[in-house]
């Protein structure tokens, strides 16, 4: 049951705080599907389903898991086993989707990366580590700043709805977690997304170097080329890439869009 790294949470309380944050996504999002990824034994999925909630999908990977939720759940749960990050999130739903989870420790990053770049991403409540929570929320200067900061925070309003302590799980982590509630931000396009999220990766590229640097190393560029983005951007050469604000990386993501065209 460890092979996939669970850590069952059992702490009621919790527990109704993530399913009330689903529900209240479920009023604004009224014909929205909810998908749960991970839902082992089921915790989340019962007490969704006590809340009125029937259309549920389930994205498991344990087939130990399915084979215990197909045990305990109504037939009209669909149960998908699959590695989440595997699957084709376009077969999931034509509407838009609300995401729940208890999410792996191990791959977090990834399976939020994935949700937010989704099209049909509206909601999600996820539960993550709290130092990974940390690196979602942070700003600009903060030690945590990181890539995932910059590309959370521009995809969705991010909001924080409790901590956790070990003690919640069944069995219980070394560490700490969060739970973060996302709202798709409505005004970001895709192409935008996906312009900003590679000005990102090419500055944080080479963290000890500056923005200079790291960008021109990324993208194979000559220095003088780098140095002219840069300055039409408004971003010192010598900036790293964590003092850099997300608006300065709108306005870096639209002049290396106009330079790799």
């Amino acid at each position: 049951m460890q092979k996939y790294g669970q850590h069952f949470l059992v702490n009621e309380g919790v527990i109704d705080k993530i399913v009330n944050a689903v529900v209240d996504a479920r009023a604004r999002h009224p014909k929205a599907r909810i998908i749960e990824i991970g839902p082992g034994k089921g915790a989340l999925t019962l007490r969704l389903l006590d809340k009125g909630i029937k259309d549920l999908k389930l994205i498991e990977i344990d087939p130990i898991m399915v084979d215990h939720l197909r045990g305990v759940l109504p037939s009209g749960v669909e149960i998908i086993q699959s590695d989440f990050l595997d699957t084709d999130l376009s077969l999931l739903s034509e509407n838009g989707v609300i995401f729940v989870s208890n999410l792996p420790y191990i791959n977090a990053a990834e399976i939020l990366n994935k949700v937010l770049n989704y099209k049909n991403f509206l909601s999600a409540v996820f539960m993550f580590q709290r130092e990974q929570a940390q690196r979602i929320k942070a700003g600009e200067g903060d030690t945590f700043y990181s890539p995932i900061s910059l590309t959370s925070q521009i995809a969705a309003d991010i909001k924080s709805l409790c901590r956790v302590s070990p003690g919640s799980f069944n069995p219980p982590p070394k560490v700490e977690s969060e739970v973060l509630c996302f709202e798709r931000n409505i005004k970001i396009q895709e192409d935008l997304l996906n312009g900003f999220t590679l000005a990102v990766q090419a500055a944080f590229a080479y963290k000890r170097k500056n923005v200079l640097n790291s960008i021109s190393e990324y993208f194979k560029k000559d220095k003088k080329e780098i140095f002219s983005l840069l300055e039409s951007s408004k971003i010192s050469p010598n900036c790293r890439a964590q003092n850099l604000t997300q608006t300065d990386y709108k306005v870096l993501a639209g002049n290396i869009k106009k330079m790799l065209n």
